[in-house]
Protein backbone atom coordinates (compact mmCIF):
# COMPACT_ATOMS: atom_id res chain seq x y z
CA UNK A 1 0.00 0.00 0.00
CA UNK A 2 1.50 3.79 -0.86
CA UNK A 3 2.25 5.60 1.91
CA UNK A 4 0.20 9.13 2.09
CA UNK A 5 2.63 12.03 2.05
CA UNK A 6 2.34 14.98 4.32
CA UNK A 7 1.00 17.36 1.96
CA UNK A 8 0.99 20.94 2.96
CA UNK A 9 -1.47 22.84 1.80
CA UNK A 10 -0.46 25.99 -0.56
CA UNK A 11 -1.10 29.88 0.23
CA UNK A 12 -3.78 29.31 -3.01
CA UNK A 13 -5.42 26.59 -0.92
CA UNK A 14 -5.64 28.44 2.39
CA UNK A 15 -7.30 31.39 1.02
CA UNK A 16 -9.57 29.72 -0.88
CA UNK A 17 -10.60 27.44 2.10
CA UNK A 18 -10.56 30.99 3.86
CA UNK A 19 -13.14 32.50 1.60
CA UNK A 20 -15.20 29.75 1.59
CA UNK A 21 -15.87 30.27 5.92
CA UNK A 22 -16.21 34.25 5.45
CA UNK A 23 -19.08 33.43 2.61
CA UNK A 24 -20.69 30.45 4.97
CA UNK A 25 -20.08 32.31 8.27
CA UNK A 26 -21.48 35.67 6.56
CA UNK A 27 -24.67 33.93 6.24
CA UNK A 28 -25.03 32.09 9.29
CA UNK A 29 -24.32 35.26 10.76
CA UNK A 30 -26.98 37.10 8.63
CA UNK A 31 -29.74 33.83 9.63
CA UNK A 32 -28.85 34.10 13.21
CA UNK A 33 -29.53 37.92 12.98
CA UNK A 34 -27.69 39.71 15.01
CA UNK A 35 -23.38 39.27 16.76
CA UNK A 36 -20.52 41.12 17.82
CA UNK A 37 -17.64 41.59 15.24
CA UNK A 38 -15.16 41.82 18.08
CA UNK A 39 -16.86 39.06 20.20
CA UNK A 40 -16.97 35.23 20.18
CA UNK A 41 -19.21 35.49 17.10
CA UNK A 42 -17.16 37.41 15.16
CA UNK A 43 -14.25 35.12 15.70
CA UNK A 44 -14.29 32.92 12.14
CA UNK A 45 -14.87 36.19 10.60
CA UNK A 46 -11.84 37.99 11.76
CA UNK A 47 -9.89 34.97 11.61
CA UNK A 48 -10.61 34.39 8.18
CA UNK A 49 -9.99 37.80 7.01
CA UNK A 50 -6.86 37.05 8.63
CA UNK A 51 -6.06 34.24 7.17
CA UNK A 52 -6.79 35.62 3.14
CA UNK A 53 -5.39 38.47 3.88
CA UNK A 54 -6.27 40.46 1.34
CA UNK A 55 -4.43 42.31 -0.83
CA UNK A 56 -6.51 45.69 -0.63
CA UNK A 57 -6.03 45.58 2.90
CA UNK A 58 -2.45 45.69 2.98
CA UNK A 59 -0.70 45.10 6.33
CA UNK A 60 -3.76 43.90 8.20
CA UNK A 61 -1.68 40.74 9.76
CA UNK A 62 0.76 43.26 11.00
CA UNK A 63 0.78 45.43 13.90
CA UNK A 64 0.86 48.38 12.34
CA UNK A 65 -2.72 50.49 10.77
CA UNK A 66 -2.60 49.88 7.02
CA UNK A 67 -3.54 53.52 6.13
CA UNK A 68 -4.46 52.64 2.05
CA UNK A 69 -6.72 50.22 3.09
CA UNK A 70 -8.42 52.24 5.75
CA UNK A 71 -8.99 55.10 3.28
CA UNK A 72 -10.46 52.51 0.67
CA UNK A 73 -13.14 51.51 3.34
CA UNK A 74 -13.77 54.44 5.14
CA UNK A 75 -15.15 55.79 1.15
CA UNK A 76 -17.41 53.22 0.81
CA UNK A 77 -18.96 53.58 4.55
CA UNK A 78 -21.34 56.57 5.51
CA UNK A 79 -19.73 59.24 7.32
CA UNK A 80 -20.19 58.72 11.13
CA UNK A 81 -20.11 55.29 11.24
CA UNK A 82 -16.74 55.53 13.01
CA UNK A 83 -18.33 56.88 16.06
CA UNK A 84 -21.22 54.31 15.80
CA UNK A 85 -21.36 51.01 18.33
CA UNK A 86 -24.82 49.31 17.34
CA UNK A 87 -24.75 49.31 13.02
CA UNK A 88 -28.23 47.95 11.82
CA UNK A 89 -28.21 46.53 7.79
CA UNK A 90 -32.09 47.15 7.30
CA UNK A 91 -34.12 46.64 3.87
CA UNK A 92 -35.77 50.08 2.23
CA UNK A 93 -37.41 50.59 5.51
CA UNK A 94 -39.45 53.68 4.79
CA UNK A 95 -36.75 55.59 6.50
CA UNK A 96 -37.01 57.84 3.46
CA UNK A 97 -39.91 59.29 4.68
CA UNK A 98 -38.96 60.28 7.95
CA UNK A 99 -36.72 63.49 9.27
CA UNK A 100 -33.58 61.25 9.14
CA UNK A 101 -31.26 62.62 6.06
CA UNK A 102 -29.68 59.72 4.11
CA UNK A 103 -26.34 59.49 3.98
CA UNK A 104 -24.27 58.49 0.93
CA UNK A 105 -20.68 57.18 0.86
CA UNK A 106 -18.72 58.75 -1.80
CA UNK A 107 -17.88 55.78 -3.62
CA UNK A 108 -20.86 53.13 -2.42
CA UNK A 109 -24.56 54.20 -3.70
CA UNK A 110 -26.62 52.94 -0.26
CA UNK A 111 -29.02 55.26 1.40
CA UNK A 112 -27.62 54.96 5.45
CA UNK A 113 -29.63 56.60 8.62
CA UNK A 114 -27.70 57.62 11.58
CA UNK A 115 -30.44 57.32 13.94
CA UNK A 116 -28.57 58.58 17.28
CA UNK A 117 -25.20 59.42 18.48
CA UNK A 118 -24.59 55.33 18.81
CA UNK A 119 -26.55 53.64 16.21
CA UNK A 120 -26.34 53.65 12.13
CA UNK A 121 -28.62 52.17 9.52
CA UNK A 122 -27.43 50.76 6.63
CA UNK A 123 -29.97 50.12 3.86
CA UNK A 124 -29.70 46.84 1.52
CA UNK A 125 -31.09 47.01 -1.48
CA UNK A 126 -28.91 45.01 -3.79
CA UNK A 127 -28.44 41.92 -2.20
CA UNK A 128 -26.15 39.49 -0.84
CA UNK A 129 -23.39 40.96 -2.33
CA UNK A 130 -23.46 44.03 -0.59
CA UNK A 131 -24.15 42.72 2.97
CA UNK A 132 -20.58 40.69 1.98
CA UNK A 133 -19.33 44.41 0.71
CA UNK A 134 -20.29 46.32 3.71
CA UNK A 135 -19.60 42.83 6.56
CA UNK A 136 -15.92 42.63 5.21
CA UNK A 137 -15.30 46.62 5.19
CA UNK A 138 -16.39 46.65 8.66
CA UNK A 139 -14.72 43.59 10.34
CA UNK A 140 -11.38 44.99 8.77
CA UNK A 141 -11.88 48.61 10.52
CA UNK A 142 -12.67 47.08 13.99
CA UNK A 143 -9.66 44.81 13.60
CA UNK A 144 -7.59 48.17 13.15
CA UNK A 145 -9.45 49.89 15.84
CA UNK A 146 -8.00 46.96 18.16
CA UNK A 147 -4.31 47.53 16.71
CA UNK A 148 -5.15 51.59 17.58
CA UNK A 149 -6.02 50.14 21.13
CA UNK A 150 -3.13 47.49 21.96
CA UNK A 151 -0.91 50.85 21.06
CA UNK A 152 -2.64 52.92 23.30
CA UNK A 153 -3.89 51.28 26.16
CA UNK A 154 -1.39 51.02 29.29
CA UNK A 155 -2.88 48.60 31.41
CA UNK A 156 -6.82 47.38 31.87
CA UNK A 157 -7.75 49.84 34.26
CA UNK A 158 -8.01 52.08 31.64
CA UNK A 159 -4.95 53.58 31.38
CA UNK A 160 -3.94 55.74 28.19
CA UNK A 161 -0.55 57.15 26.65
CA UNK A 162 0.33 60.56 26.43
CA UNK A 163 -0.30 60.13 22.70
CA UNK A 164 -3.51 59.33 22.81
CA UNK A 165 -4.15 61.82 25.45
CA UNK A 166 -3.23 64.31 23.19
CA UNK A 167 -5.29 63.08 20.25
CA UNK A 168 -8.56 63.36 22.47
CA UNK A 169 -8.28 67.03 23.02
CA UNK A 170 -7.82 68.09 19.62
CA UNK A 171 -10.64 65.80 18.79
CA UNK A 172 -12.59 67.14 21.64
CA UNK A 173 -12.60 70.64 20.92
CA UNK A 174 -13.76 70.49 17.47
CA UNK A 175 -11.93 73.50 15.91
CA UNK A 176 -10.28 74.12 12.91
CA UNK A 177 -6.75 73.38 13.40
CA UNK A 178 -4.18 75.36 12.65
CA UNK A 179 -1.07 74.32 10.19
CA UNK A 180 1.14 73.98 13.88
CA UNK A 181 -1.80 72.28 15.80
CA UNK A 182 -2.34 70.34 12.80
CA UNK A 183 1.13 68.76 12.66
CA UNK A 184 1.51 68.23 16.37
CA UNK A 185 -1.60 66.27 16.01
CA UNK A 186 0.01 63.85 13.24
CA UNK A 187 3.28 63.56 15.15
CA UNK A 188 0.99 62.05 18.19
CA UNK A 189 -1.15 59.87 15.73
CA UNK A 190 1.78 58.63 13.91
CA UNK A 191 3.06 56.81 17.11
CA UNK A 192 -0.12 55.24 17.41
CA UNK A 193 -0.60 54.02 14.30
CA UNK A 194 3.22 52.76 13.90
CA UNK A 195 3.62 54.82 11.23
CA UNK A 196 6.02 57.70 10.33
CA UNK A 197 5.19 61.31 9.83
CA UNK A 198 5.49 61.06 6.41
CA UNK A 199 3.00 58.29 5.44
CA UNK A 200 0.07 59.51 7.41
CA UNK A 201 0.96 63.52 5.90
CA UNK A 202 0.53 61.63 2.90
CA UNK A 203 -2.94 60.14 2.97
CA UNK A 204 -4.32 62.80 5.99
CA UNK A 205 -6.16 64.85 3.33
CA UNK A 206 -7.57 61.94 1.35
CA UNK A 207 -9.89 60.76 4.41
CA UNK A 208 -11.26 64.99 4.76
CA UNK A 209 -14.44 66.96 3.37
CA UNK A 210 -14.99 70.58 3.33
CA UNK A 211 -16.63 70.61 6.24
CA UNK A 212 -14.18 68.09 7.82
CA UNK A 213 -10.72 68.84 6.74
CA UNK A 214 -9.23 67.15 9.60
CA UNK A 215 -11.97 64.00 9.80
CA UNK A 216 -8.58 61.96 9.67
CA UNK A 217 -7.70 62.24 13.41
CA UNK A 218 -11.34 62.12 14.33
CA UNK A 219 -11.68 58.35 12.13
CA UNK A 220 -8.86 57.28 14.02
CA UNK A 221 -10.18 58.80 17.70
CA UNK A 222 -13.21 57.34 17.56
CA UNK A 223 -12.62 53.91 16.07
CA UNK A 224 -9.71 53.28 19.70
CA UNK A 225 -12.61 54.58 21.68
CA UNK A 226 -15.22 52.05 20.38
CA UNK A 227 -12.13 49.57 20.67
CA UNK A 228 -11.10 50.59 24.34
CA UNK A 229 -14.39 50.67 25.37
CA UNK A 230 -14.94 47.12 24.14
CA UNK A 231 -12.39 46.10 26.44
CA UNK A 232 -12.25 47.49 29.51
CA UNK A 233 -16.06 48.59 29.86
CA UNK A 234 -17.13 45.18 27.77
CA UNK A 235 -18.89 47.05 25.96
CA UNK A 236 -19.01 45.27 22.55
CA UNK A 237 -19.91 46.71 19.03
CA UNK A 238 -22.79 45.27 17.58
CA UNK A 239 -24.11 44.47 13.68
CA UNK A 240 -27.76 43.66 13.80
CA UNK A 241 -29.89 42.33 10.18
CA UNK A 242 -33.55 44.02 10.83
CA UNK A 243 -36.25 41.17 10.29
CA UNK A 244 -37.46 42.67 7.30
CA UNK A 245 -34.17 42.07 5.81
CA UNK A 246 -33.67 38.99 6.23
CA UNK A 247 -36.85 38.31 5.13
CA UNK A 248 -36.69 39.88 1.71
CA UNK A 249 -33.32 39.19 0.68
CA UNK A 250 -33.48 36.89 -2.43
CA UNK A 251 -37.14 36.99 -3.19
CA UNK A 252 -36.01 39.77 -6.28
CA UNK A 253 -38.14 42.06 -4.68
CA UNK A 254 -36.07 45.63 -6.02
CA UNK A 255 -35.33 43.87 -9.35
CA UNK A 256 -38.91 43.05 -10.06
CA UNK A 257 -40.04 46.78 -9.42
CA UNK A 258 -36.85 48.10 -10.88
CA UNK A 259 -37.95 45.75 -14.26
CA UNK A 260 -41.88 46.35 -14.24
CA UNK A 261 -40.64 50.33 -14.46
CA UNK A 262 -38.51 49.78 -17.60
CA UNK A 263 -41.25 47.30 -19.35
CA UNK A 264 -44.30 49.89 -18.13
CA UNK A 265 -42.34 52.89 -19.80
CA UNK A 266 -41.78 50.32 -23.03
CA UNK A 267 -45.67 49.82 -23.44
CA UNK A 268 -46.43 53.35 -22.67
CA UNK A 269 -44.02 54.73 -25.98
CA UNK A 270 -45.24 51.64 -28.39
CA UNK A 271 -41.39 49.60 -28.24
CA UNK A 272 -42.47 46.54 -26.51
CA UNK A 273 -42.63 44.46 -29.52
CA UNK A 274 -39.40 46.52 -31.59
CA UNK A 275 -35.81 44.48 -31.29
CA UNK A 276 -34.24 45.31 -27.79
CA UNK A 277 -30.75 45.45 -27.38
CA UNK A 278 -29.95 45.53 -23.67
CA UNK A 279 -25.93 47.48 -21.99
CA UNK A 280 -25.05 47.23 -19.14
CA UNK A 281 -22.50 50.25 -18.54
CA UNK A 282 -22.17 53.95 -17.02
CA UNK A 283 -24.82 56.10 -18.03
CA UNK A 284 -22.47 59.17 -20.34
CA UNK A 285 -20.67 56.61 -22.59
CA UNK A 286 -23.97 55.35 -25.03
CA UNK A 287 -25.04 58.85 -24.65
CA UNK A 288 -22.14 60.53 -25.44
CA UNK A 289 -21.24 58.11 -28.42
CA UNK A 290 -24.19 58.76 -30.21
CA UNK A 291 -24.49 62.50 -29.21
CA UNK A 292 -21.34 64.00 -28.40
CA UNK A 293 -20.77 64.36 -32.41
CA UNK A 294 -23.98 66.82 -33.92
CA UNK A 295 -23.99 68.64 -30.57
CA UNK A 296 -20.09 69.23 -29.98
CA UNK A 297 -18.51 67.93 -33.23
CA UNK A 298 -18.04 71.23 -35.02
CA UNK A 299 -15.71 72.39 -32.51
CA UNK A 300 -13.56 69.16 -32.15
CA UNK A 301 -12.43 68.71 -35.83
CA UNK A 302 -9.05 67.69 -36.27
CA UNK A 303 -8.81 66.84 -32.72
CA UNK A 304 -8.38 63.15 -31.95
CA UNK A 305 -11.32 61.34 -31.77
CA UNK A 306 -11.05 60.24 -27.67
CA UNK A 307 -10.46 63.99 -26.85
CA UNK A 308 -14.79 64.82 -27.01
CA UNK A 309 -15.16 62.40 -24.43
CA UNK A 310 -11.95 62.88 -22.00
CA UNK A 311 -13.43 67.00 -21.89
CA UNK A 312 -16.85 65.60 -21.18
CA UNK A 313 -15.71 63.31 -18.84
CA UNK A 314 -14.04 66.15 -16.89
CA UNK A 315 -15.28 67.11 -13.20
CA UNK A 316 -15.72 70.45 -13.63
CA UNK A 317 -17.33 70.10 -17.36
CA UNK A 318 -20.83 69.92 -16.47
CA UNK A 319 -22.24 73.19 -19.14
CA UNK A 320 -20.79 70.78 -21.65
CA UNK A 321 -22.18 67.56 -20.28
CA UNK A 322 -25.79 69.40 -19.77
CA UNK A 323 -25.80 70.79 -23.67
CA UNK A 324 -25.10 66.86 -24.66
CA UNK A 325 -28.13 65.36 -22.60
CA UNK A 326 -30.33 67.96 -23.08
CA UNK A 327 -30.52 67.32 -26.60
CA UNK A 328 -30.57 63.15 -26.09
CA UNK A 329 -33.67 63.85 -24.29
CA UNK A 330 -35.50 65.75 -27.20
CA UNK A 331 -33.89 63.10 -29.95
CA UNK A 332 -34.87 59.37 -28.61
CA UNK A 333 -33.46 59.01 -25.11
CA UNK A 334 -35.89 58.74 -22.40
CA UNK A 335 -33.89 58.85 -18.96
CA UNK A 336 -35.06 56.59 -15.73
CA UNK A 337 -33.58 57.55 -12.51
CA UNK A 338 -33.83 54.60 -10.10
CA UNK A 339 -36.90 54.99 -7.82
CA UNK A 340 -37.01 50.84 -6.74
CA UNK A 341 -34.19 50.84 -4.68
CA UNK A 342 -31.95 49.04 -6.87
CA UNK A 343 -29.35 52.17 -7.00
CA UNK A 344 -29.39 51.43 -11.27
CA UNK A 345 -30.52 53.78 -13.20
CA UNK A 346 -31.30 53.26 -17.01
CA UNK A 347 -31.74 55.13 -20.31
CA UNK A 348 -33.73 54.00 -23.32
CA UNK A 349 -32.70 54.73 -26.31
CA UNK A 350 -35.49 54.95 -29.30
CA UNK A 351 -33.35 54.74 -32.60
CA UNK A 352 -36.13 55.89 -34.57
CA UNK A 353 -36.02 58.68 -33.67
CA UNK A 354 -32.15 59.21 -33.54
CA UNK A 355 -30.48 60.72 -37.07
CA UNK A 356 -28.00 58.67 -37.17
CA UNK A 357 -26.34 60.18 -40.48
CA UNK A 358 -24.97 62.81 -38.37
CA UNK A 359 -23.92 61.04 -35.73
CA UNK A 360 -20.22 59.16 -35.24
CA UNK A 361 -21.96 56.36 -36.90
CA UNK A 362 -23.36 57.81 -40.80
CA UNK A 363 -23.38 54.07 -41.68
CA UNK A 364 -25.39 52.68 -39.88
CA UNK A 365 -28.17 49.86 -41.24
CA UNK A 366 -30.95 49.68 -38.79
CA UNK A 367 -33.06 47.47 -41.13
CA UNK A 368 -37.29 48.20 -41.20
CA UNK A 369 -37.39 47.10 -37.21
CA UNK A 370 -35.17 50.59 -35.84
CA UNK A 371 -33.83 48.84 -32.34
CA UNK A 372 -34.09 49.85 -29.17
CA UNK A 373 -31.24 50.40 -26.53
CA UNK A 374 -31.75 49.71 -23.27
CA UNK A 375 -28.66 51.23 -21.24
CA UNK A 376 -28.30 50.10 -17.65
CA UNK A 377 -25.99 51.03 -14.82
CA UNK A 378 -23.62 48.98 -13.07
CA UNK A 379 -25.33 46.14 -11.12
CA UNK A 380 -23.73 45.30 -7.93
CA UNK A 381 -22.42 41.48 -7.68
CA UNK A 382 -25.14 39.24 -7.28
CA UNK A 383 -27.50 41.99 -8.17
CA UNK A 384 -26.39 41.79 -11.38
CA UNK A 385 -28.77 38.09 -11.85
CA UNK A 386 -31.51 39.48 -10.15
CA UNK A 387 -31.75 42.44 -12.46
CA UNK A 388 -31.21 40.60 -15.46
CA UNK A 389 -33.53 37.92 -14.70
CA UNK A 390 -36.32 40.15 -13.84
CA UNK A 391 -35.63 42.13 -17.07
CA UNK A 392 -36.11 39.35 -19.57
CA UNK A 393 -39.15 37.66 -18.44
CA UNK A 394 -42.01 38.16 -20.23
CA UNK A 395 -44.48 41.48 -19.21
CA UNK A 396 -47.68 41.23 -18.09
CA UNK A 397 -50.04 43.96 -19.34
CA UNK A 398 -53.70 44.23 -19.76
CA UNK A 399 -53.05 42.45 -22.97
CA UNK A 400 -51.74 39.52 -21.83
CA UNK A 401 -48.35 38.14 -21.48
CA UNK A 402 -46.00 39.91 -23.61
CA UNK A 403 -42.22 38.42 -24.77
CA UNK A 404 -39.52 40.90 -25.31
CA UNK A 405 -37.53 40.38 -28.56
CA UNK A 406 -33.84 40.58 -27.07
CA UNK A 407 -31.59 40.43 -29.50
CA UNK A 408 -28.34 40.95 -27.27
CA UNK A 409 -27.11 41.89 -24.37
CA UNK A 410 -23.80 43.67 -23.90
CA UNK A 411 -21.81 44.11 -20.63
CA UNK A 412 -18.77 46.97 -20.40
CA UNK A 413 -17.77 47.02 -17.04
CA UNK A 414 -14.53 47.61 -14.92
CA UNK A 415 -12.19 44.80 -13.81
CA UNK A 416 -8.84 44.02 -12.11
CA UNK A 417 -6.23 42.32 -14.90
CA UNK A 418 -4.18 39.86 -14.04
CA UNK A 419 -1.34 40.55 -16.58
CA UNK A 420 -1.32 43.99 -18.05
CA UNK A 421 -2.47 47.20 -16.31
CA UNK A 422 -4.62 49.92 -15.73
CA UNK A 423 -6.56 51.06 -18.52
CA UNK A 424 -6.36 47.52 -20.76
CA UNK A 425 -8.67 45.74 -22.21
CA UNK A 426 -9.99 41.91 -21.68
CA UNK A 427 -12.44 39.91 -24.05
CA UNK A 428 -13.74 37.09 -21.74
CA UNK A 429 -14.95 33.66 -23.40
CA UNK A 430 -16.08 32.38 -20.08
CA UNK A 431 -16.81 33.29 -16.51
CA UNK A 432 -15.40 30.96 -13.68
CA UNK A 433 -17.60 32.09 -10.07
CA UNK A 434 -14.66 32.07 -7.89
CA UNK A 435 -16.59 30.28 -4.61
CA UNK A 436 -17.72 27.01 -6.20
CA UNK A 437 -15.77 26.72 -9.85
CA UNK A 438 -19.21 26.76 -11.44
CA UNK A 439 -18.06 27.97 -15.12
CA UNK A 440 -20.50 29.60 -17.83
CA UNK A 441 -18.48 29.37 -21.44
CA UNK A 442 -20.09 31.29 -24.32
CA UNK A 443 -19.52 33.10 -27.78
CA UNK A 444 -18.81 36.55 -26.95
CA UNK A 445 -19.55 38.50 -30.23
CA UNK A 446 -16.55 40.97 -29.44
CA UNK A 447 -13.26 39.76 -30.41
CA UNK A 448 -9.87 40.49 -28.90
CA UNK A 449 -8.80 41.29 -33.13
CA UNK A 450 -11.62 43.90 -32.96
CA UNK A 451 -9.54 46.20 -30.96
CA UNK A 452 -6.50 45.96 -32.54
CA UNK A 453 -4.63 48.65 -33.94
CA UNK A 454 -5.92 51.19 -30.93
CA UNK A 455 -2.37 51.48 -28.92
CA UNK A 456 -4.10 49.77 -26.19
CA UNK A 457 -2.89 45.85 -24.91
CA UNK A 458 -5.91 43.54 -25.62
CA UNK A 459 -6.33 39.96 -23.47
CA UNK A 460 -8.82 37.35 -24.14
CA UNK A 461 -9.36 34.34 -21.99
CA UNK A 462 -11.32 32.73 -18.73
CA UNK A 463 -12.57 35.71 -16.62
CA UNK A 464 -13.27 35.08 -12.37
CA UNK A 465 -15.96 36.23 -11.04
CA UNK A 466 -15.58 37.04 -6.90
CA UNK A 467 -17.38 36.92 -4.14
CA UNK A 468 -15.75 40.60 -3.19
CA UNK A 469 -12.72 42.83 -4.64
CA UNK A 470 -12.16 43.01 -1.28
CA UNK A 471 -11.82 39.70 -0.39
CA UNK A 472 -9.00 38.96 -2.88
CA UNK A 473 -5.22 38.13 -2.38
CA UNK A 474 -2.04 37.34 -4.95
CA UNK A 475 -1.75 33.76 -3.83
CA UNK A 476 -5.53 33.02 -5.12
CA UNK A 477 -5.44 34.82 -8.14
CA UNK A 478 -1.92 33.76 -9.55
CA UNK A 479 -3.18 30.37 -9.23
CA UNK A 480 -6.24 31.45 -11.15
CA UNK A 481 -3.65 33.08 -13.63
CA UNK A 482 -1.22 30.82 -14.30
CA UNK A 483 -2.50 27.47 -13.78
CA UNK A 484 -4.52 25.62 -16.87
CA UNK A 485 -7.84 28.56 -15.73
CA UNK A 486 -5.37 30.97 -17.56
CA UNK A 487 -7.91 33.30 -16.43
CA UNK A 488 -7.28 37.05 -17.72
CA UNK A 489 -8.74 39.23 -14.83
CA UNK A 490 -11.68 39.12 -11.78
CA UNK A 491 -14.71 41.12 -11.83
CA UNK A 492 -18.52 40.67 -10.05
CA UNK A 493 -20.95 40.19 -12.29
CA UNK A 494 -20.30 38.26 -15.59
CA UNK A 495 -21.19 34.61 -13.93
CA UNK A 496 -24.31 35.93 -12.66
CA UNK A 497 -25.46 38.22 -15.95
CA UNK A 498 -24.30 34.87 -17.81
CA UNK A 499 -26.28 32.74 -15.40
CA UNK A 500 -29.79 34.97 -16.07
CA UNK A 501 -29.00 35.06 -19.42
CA UNK A 502 -28.66 31.58 -20.26
CA UNK A 503 -31.73 30.45 -18.13
CA UNK A 504 -33.73 32.82 -19.94
CA UNK A 505 -32.63 31.87 -23.24
CA UNK A 506 -31.86 28.02 -23.36
CA UNK A 507 -34.52 26.82 -20.60
CA UNK A 508 -37.05 29.02 -20.29
CA UNK A 509 -37.43 30.75 -23.37
CA UNK A 510 -38.45 34.01 -22.58
CA UNK A 511 -35.79 35.37 -25.46
CA UNK A 512 -34.32 34.34 -28.38
CA UNK A 513 -32.83 31.11 -27.64
CA UNK A 514 -29.85 32.68 -30.16
CA UNK A 515 -29.15 36.47 -28.04
CA UNK A 516 -26.18 37.45 -28.66
CA UNK A 517 -23.83 38.61 -25.69
CA UNK A 518 -20.85 40.57 -25.51
CA UNK A 519 -18.52 40.96 -22.86
CA UNK A 520 -15.51 43.78 -22.33
CA UNK A 521 -13.94 44.89 -19.43
CA UNK A 522 -11.01 47.61 -18.84
CA UNK A 523 -8.77 47.16 -16.42
CA UNK A 524 -9.21 49.51 -13.26
CA UNK A 525 -6.24 48.02 -11.02
CA UNK A 526 -3.57 45.04 -11.27
CA UNK A 527 -3.95 43.08 -7.75
CA UNK A 528 -0.58 41.37 -8.33
CA UNK A 529 0.75 44.32 -8.20
CA UNK A 530 1.93 46.41 -5.77
CA UNK A 531 0.97 49.82 -5.93
CA UNK A 532 -1.45 48.85 -8.18
CA UNK A 533 -4.36 47.78 -6.09
CA UNK A 534 -7.83 49.17 -5.88
CA UNK A 535 -6.91 51.03 -2.66
CA UNK A 536 -4.16 52.96 -4.72
CA UNK A 537 -6.51 55.30 -6.58
CA UNK A 538 -8.51 55.71 -9.31
CA UNK A 539 -7.89 55.38 -13.25
CA UNK A 540 -8.56 59.50 -13.90
CA UNK A 541 -8.45 60.03 -17.71
CA UNK A 542 -6.45 56.66 -18.64
CA UNK A 543 -10.48 55.10 -18.02
CA UNK A 544 -12.17 57.35 -20.50
CA UNK A 545 -10.64 55.49 -24.15
CA UNK A 546 -10.97 51.85 -22.83
CA UNK A 547 -14.40 52.56 -22.02
CA UNK A 548 -15.71 54.69 -25.07
CA UNK A 549 -13.53 52.39 -27.28
CA UNK A 550 -15.54 49.15 -26.03
CA UNK A 551 -19.04 51.07 -26.22
CA UNK A 552 -18.25 51.96 -29.79
CA UNK A 553 -17.44 48.92 -31.04
CA UNK A 554 -20.84 47.04 -29.29
CA UNK A 555 -22.83 50.11 -30.74
CA UNK A 556 -21.18 49.33 -34.16
CA UNK A 557 -22.02 46.11 -33.87
CA UNK A 558 -25.82 46.82 -32.70
CA UNK A 559 -26.35 49.70 -35.46
CA UNK A 560 -24.07 46.82 -38.26
CA UNK A 561 -22.09 49.19 -39.00
CA UNK A 562 -19.90 47.64 -41.93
Amino acid sequence: MKELKNISRSRAQESSAAIERLYITMRHLFNRGFYKPMGVSGETLREALLSLRPEIYGSIAEEKVELNGLLYVIERLPVGIEECRYINLTSDEGYSKSHFKPIVPPKRRRNCYRIDDEQMNVEITRGRSDIYDILTHLTFIFIESHKIKDRVLIDEDGRLTRDWEKLEQVVLQNKKLTLVDREQAISHVSNILGRTFAEVLEIYDGFGTKEKPDRFLHVIYWLGKLAIEEVVDNNKRTITFSPILRERLGHHIYGEIWANNIKEVLEKNDLLARPIHIISANMHSVMNSIFAEPVLGSKYKGSDEFQIFEDLSKSGNDVLRKKVEDFALVHGMISLPDTSGTNIDVQIFDTAKIDLKKSAFPKANLGKDKPVLIVMDYAFGEQAFETIDELLKPYKSGKGKIFLNVESVSIMGKAGILEGGKGDIMIPNAHINEGTADNYPFDNELTKELFDGNDIPVFAGPMVTVLGTSLQNKDLLKFFHESTWGAIGLEMEGAYYQKAIQSASKIRKSINPNVKVRYAYYASDNPLETGSTLASGGLGTTGVKPTYLITIKILEQIFNVK
